[in-house]
């Protein structure tokens, strides 16, 4: 049974969604085409392409089904709109770590999330750790490599 427990998201990350739904939804004719194709290469038991293409027509309806759940679920934050002196989804924060050097992350969903790209996601260590700090304040997240500490230099809703 799904949850129907809401999913923030910025637009941005609903748009990608939304946008690998319909590459997948334009797909699946084709795969449809592939497994009649095979089918007609006689016996299914040895048949490679055959298992292959229904492998990937389940593939695709599977990751559809994730897909339409997660939108049907979300519910979209535009990080403008928003504002206070706490770190709540969608703020971006400006953070300074143990050597005093910047580092800044926007709080996202679970699905934007890409640390290399400064998007953490709320549910992540650090994420955690940050929701409802102020700035000034000192954070310290443990992840794999040991502790980390941060002061909480700034917060934008951008």
């Amino acid at each position: 049974m799904a949850s129907v427990e809401k999913l923030p998201m910025l637009a941005e990350g609903y748009e990608r969604l939304m946008a690998e739904i319909k590459a997948l939804r334009e797909e699946r004719p084709r795969v449809v085409d592939a497994i009649e194709e095979a089918r007609a290469h006689g016996d299914l038991s040895e048949n490679a392409e055959y298992h292959a293409a229904k492998e990937r027509q389940g593939q695709i309806e599977a990751t559809i089904g994730d897909l339409e759940d997660k939108i049907s679920r979300a519910h979209i934050v535009d990080p403008a709109t928003l504002s206070g002196d706490k770190i709540i989804f969608g703020a971006t924060v400006t953070l300074l770590d143990d050597d005093e050097k910047p580092v800044k992350y926007q709080i996202v969903g679970p699905y934007e999330a890409d640390a290399k790209a400064g998007r953490i996601s709320y549910n992540s260590p650090l994420g955690k750790a940050l929701i409802g700090k102020k700035v000034n304040e000192e954070i310290e997240v443990t992840v794999p490599s040991g502790d980390k500490f941060y002061l909480v230099e700034k917060i934008d809703f951008i």
